[in-house]
């Protein structure tokens, strides 16, 4: 069984994700899509780490061999926890590839059981960031080419109070 881990920060989710992680859905068995509890992005996220979960799993529904959840600690030991070999990124530019190339040399380094497998956004989400998504939405900018729709109003409700 081809097992991976497509790990972020997701705050929030985007179509971009969104494009990735049903891409991948086709390459392998089951896909734990995870958001990562980063110590040092919670002062700056939108969201907590439950509400971007509650997201992806609407945002997901119908991709039956994806898993939603979240995790701490190194990604390496995560993918080994749950049996994966592999880690899913998407990149966009190249900024992304550096650092993921970074990430993905690191990663091999402390484990050579996992692979990472870096997927090339697709031309409509090339520049699409997270940021943007929330920058936007700030600015009462139309949500819907941005994130999906079932969480369309749970960004816009959020970017009230922040």
């Amino acid at each position: 069984m081809k097992i991976a881990v497509y790990p972020g920060s997701f705050d929030p989710i985007t179509n971009g994700h969104l494009d990735i992680l049903k891409r991948a859905s086709q390459i392998f068995d089951k896909i734990y899509i995870t958001v990562l509890e980063n110590s040092a992005k919670v002062s700056s996220a939108l969201f907590t780490v439950s509400e971007r979960v509650e997201m992806i799993k609407l945002a997901a529904h119908g991709l039956d061999n994806v898993e939603v959840c979240s995790f701490s600690g190194l990604l390496v030991n995560f993918a080994e926890e749950v049996g994966a070999r592999y880690i899913v990124k998407g990149i966009r530019a190249v900024s992304d590839f550096d650092y993921e190339f970074q990430m993905a040399v690191t990663n091999r380094d402390l484990s050579d059981k996992v692979e990472t497998l870096l997927l090339p956004a697709g031309k409509k989400y090339m520049f699409l960031s997270s940021s943007i998504v929330k920058e936007v939405g700030r600015l009462g900018g139309e949500l819907s080419e941005f994130v999906p729709e079932q969480i369309i109003d749970t960004v816009k409700e959020k970017l009230k109070g922040a």
